[in-house]
């Protein structure tokens, strides 16, 4: 059977009519008197438990259910459930790459609450909250409305975070060779050095030997693509919503990125999940990757989970696409959302602010899992420049946060989980031609990819009159 839109929206809406059945036949009971909370992160779910019977203290008339709920199941029950007009949670927390599929149609169909009025309003403590945290972190949550030729943005998300990258890089290796590895401020110095260094390393490697590599970088999937096409200014959509995947940046950016990770010599590798760490510490031991780039979450599952790194790695800002330039990037988010239908918005607004914006208890989920608030005045504890001996004494909170209002913004589109596969797609048909063809008709190839893969998303706007 053949679906005009595609196959992508043809799965989509099969998924919502079955979830939406479901919910149907067996819809959550949510009680009056409840405040519910969806989280798909069991790091959130548990630094929330610890805050919630405070809360609940305060507030004995309103009964707090926190539910942790899988990432892909709080998108397509939360979905099903607002377009059938089902019992919804008060507050649900939704994955970056998801949170744009919820802005889509009349802003009166939204689901969620326009928080821009709230979080502009004067606050007897301080500046409101837009002017106390990094703006660029509203930008994944924010919808574009043009009326008469009129632009206006609407925010439905609190950004529960910043996520900045820096580079690790394996610091005894570096030191060994005589590298001054924080002194390599542009890319171009970095990737030349790195290179004679890989030189040295992979000299004595026998055919078939494990060999060293210096980045992690993925040859198949968009993730770091991604990082280092935001970093150098571009991005997968506009601030309206626009499809730019596939303009000059883009463009520029897959035809550096490629030869780096396919052709006879590649230096960038990925070990296929940043999370599975039985293969990053054997990668760690064996001296497999000398570099990666860590945004903080990442840093925090390092600490926990890969022992072989401990004290032998240091951290510095990702070197610059030219001199002066930007020396970070973003990678992941998650944003907290409060739904129309709930009842107690007074009150769900108050837990917000305290699970996202509280000093305490950001400065104390930095500590257990080092997590950047986007609070710049969480920022100033001492906490934040404490020596982290995993990271070879620095201060990891200070270098995050030195960082956090440079990091770039990601800009919301319903489409943004399809434009991520076909840029994958795009990166995996690009390594495929360099590997055969090498440079020859390496660039017409690739301006022609990006585009195949940028046109296929825009089909996917021009139905959407609200685009």
């Amino acid at each position: 059977m053949d679906y005009p839109p595609g196959k992508a929206p043809l799965a989509i809406l099969i998924m919502a009519v079955v979830s939406g059945a479901l919910l149907l036949l067996f819809p959550p009971k949510i009680e009056h008197g409840n405040l519910q909370i969806w989280t798909f992160a069991d790091a959130h779910y548990r630094a929330y438990q610890s805050v919630l019977p405070d809360f609940q203290a305060k507030h004995p008339e309103t009964h707090i259910d926190l539910q942790l709920v899988h990432e892909r199941a709080v998108t397509s029950r939360l979905r099903s459930a607002f377009a059938s007009d089902l019992p919804v949670p008060d507050m649900v927390e939704v994955e970056i790459k998801w949170a744009g599929s919820f802005f889509i149609g009349p802003l009166e169909d939204i689901g969620f609450v326009d928080l821009t009025d709230e979080l502009k309003k004067p606050r007897p403590d301080g500046p409101p909250w837009i002017d106390r945290i990094v703006k660029s972190r509203f930008a994944p949550y924010t919808a574009r409305r043009v009326t008469d030729g009129v632009a206006s943005d609407h925010i439905f998300g609190l950004p529960h975070d910043v996520h900045p990258v820096l580079l690790a890089y394996r610091k005894d290796i570096f030191d060994a060779h005589g590298i001054d590895a924080e002194k390599l401020t542009t890319w171009d110095d970095f990737l030349r050095e790195g290179r004679g260094l890989l030189k040295k390393m992979n000299a004595n490697s026998k055919a078939g030997e494990m060999r060293h590599y210096l980045l992690n970088l993925n040859s198949s999937t968009s993730d770091e693509l991604e990082l280092l096409l935001f970093q150098n200014d571009g991005q997968i959509f506009s601030p309206d919503g626009a499809v730019r995947m596939d303009d000059e940046t883009a463009v520029q950016m897959m035809l550096w990125y490629v030869p780096l990770v396919a052709g006879p010599d590649p230096i960038g590798y990925s070990l296929g999940t940043a999370m599975d760490f039985e293969l990053v510490n054997n990668a760690q031991k064996d001296e497999l990757l000398l570099c990666t780039l860590m945004p903080d979450w990442l840093s925090g599952y390092y600490q926990k989970y890969v022992d072989n790194a401990s004290g032998k790695m240091a951290l510095m800002p990702l070197p610059a696409f030219k001199p002066g330039g930007r020396r970070t990037s973003t990678r992941g988010g998650t944003m907290i959302g409060f739904t129309k239908k709930s009842r107690q918005f007074d009150v769900a607004w108050q837990l917000g602010l305290k699970l996202y914006f509280d000093p305490d208890l950001r400065v104390k989920q930095f500590r257990e899992f080092n997590i950047l608030p986007p609070l710049r005045e969480a920022w100033k504890r001492p906490e934040l420049n404490e020596a982290n001996a995993y990271w070879s004494g620095q201060p990891l909170g200070k270098m995050y946060a030195d960082q956090a209002d440079n990091a770039p913004p990601q800009y919301s589109s319903p489409y943004v989980g399809l434009a991520r596969a076909k840029l994958g797609e795009a990166l995996s048909d690009c390594v495929r031609y360099y590997n055969s063809s090498g440079a020859a008709g390496f660039e017409d190839f690739v301006r022609k990819r990006l585009k195949q893969s940028a046109d296929e998303v825009r089909l996917q706007e021009r139905l959407n009159p609200y685009r």
